[in-house]
């Protein structure tokens, strides 16, 4: 199939990330400048490392290589061991799946709410028997989960919760940042996220005892899971303009979805009071009517100049041999089969390249043209 010129420029705009910023390139001059860039322990970690507990309000900040790298260091620091189960969403990122089985715990998969990517206190609360431990709580595709509920509900079951905000890094609930309600909360900065630096990750808590394990952890006569000092200065810069960009972001989603409407091929996930503040590293929806062909549908719209993909493909189909399965996950299938994804540099676009992007999707048609 061709692509002409202004599908080819759409493109471009569209999937310009991560941005040339003069800021960070600023950054990276001052570090070669100081030495900093060879340095086991330089300034630029230990800056960072303030800067993210400051912007989180949490006490402790452990860096490290990546966002599922975060989370084995999460649950060892929580203390979870070989033969506890920990509860995830059956539809997930794969990595917190492996996440729990590096740990050497079992993974305990239970459905999302019909029409989310996240589950909700009830159905958690369904899923605990007496070897369940921890929870992972994910953020994803722009929907918040209701953590507060999740949270309450936790600390109700004596469970450890460990939130997932590598999706959402800057989302405000209740006034307060995601990655900050749990016991122990993990970000990623890896290539695309909102926060990049080719590579990296963070485990954010206020327990001194889980920060002391996941040092530990780490700890094999230097860092085993190090964040480079060229990237924690690539990070800083970004970290000051993130509210700025996630608020630019919020607003171009708000525009789509008045442009596309509520009951058209797109249905997006419910909005609620906890999400006017979210954060978005893919704008998710689900692709109706289910006789639409996903991937067809998702290449011609590529085709067209319009950055957008499939979702996870989800645990449904995980064997009773690497994990207990809550339900028939039904939804989580769903979310599976039928999610659509836009990644975030397209939030930054005009708004004329947004009415550009609502047209084409509203009259996309599967078609060898």
């Amino acid at each position: 199939m061709t692509v002409d010129a202004s599908s080819q420029q759409l493109w471009r705009r569209l999937t310009d990330w991560p941005r040339n910023d003069p800021d960070v390139l600023a950054a990276l001059e001052e570090t070669f400048a100081t030495g900093d860039w060879g340095r086991y322990h330089g300034e630029q970690c230990k800056a960072f490392v303030q800067e993210l507990a400051s912007y989180h309000s949490v006490e402790h900040v452990q860096l490290c290589a990546s966002g599922t790298v975060a989370v084995e260091l999460a649950l060892h620091g929580l203390g979870i061991k070989p033969g506890d189960e920990v509860v995830i969403a059956g539809y997930d990122f794969p990595g917190n799946f492996r996440a729990v089985e590096a740990a050497g715990a079992r993974p305990v998969l239970i459905d999302v709410r019909d029409g989310c990517w996240t589950f909700s206190a009830e159905m958690l609360r369904a899923a605990v028997a007496s070897e369940t431990k921890a929870v992972i709580v994910s953020h994803l595709h722009g929907d918040l989960a209701p953590i507060l509920e999740i949270a309450d509900e936790c600390q109700r079951l004596g469970l450890k919760l460990v939130e997932d905000a590598c999706q959402v890094t800057g989302a405000m609930i209740d006034g307060k940042r995601a990655g900050s309600f749990g016991d122990a909360g993990v970000l990623s900065f890896g290539g695309s996220k909102l926060l990049t630096s080719g590579r990296g990750g963070a485990v954010l808590t206020d327990q001194p005892d889980v920060a002391q394990r996941i040092r530990i952890r780490n700890d094999r006569g230097n860092e085993a899971f190090p964040l480079s000092e060229l990237q924690a200065a690539v990070l800083r810069p970004q970290l000051r303009k993130l509210d700025e960009l996630n608020r630019q972001r919020l607003s171009s989603v708000a525009l789509l979805r008045k442009l596309l409407g509520e009951e058209g091929a797109l249905r997006w996930a419910p909005t609620s009071s906890d999400q006017i503040s979210s954060a978005y590293f893919k704008l998710g929806a689900f692709l109706e009517p289910q006789t639409v062909d996903r991937e067809a549908w998702v290449a011609e719209a590529v085709r067209r100049g319009v950055p957008v993909g499939s979702g996870f493909r989800g645990f449904y189909r995980r064997s009773a041999r690497r994990c207990r399965q809550v339900g028939e996950l039904v939804n989580s299938r769903r979310a599976s089969e039928r999610t659509v994804l836009m990644h975030h540099p397209a939030l930054l676009g005009t708004a004329e390249d947004l009415e550009c992007v609502a047209t084409i999707l509203e009259r996309l048609i599967v078609a060898d043209d």
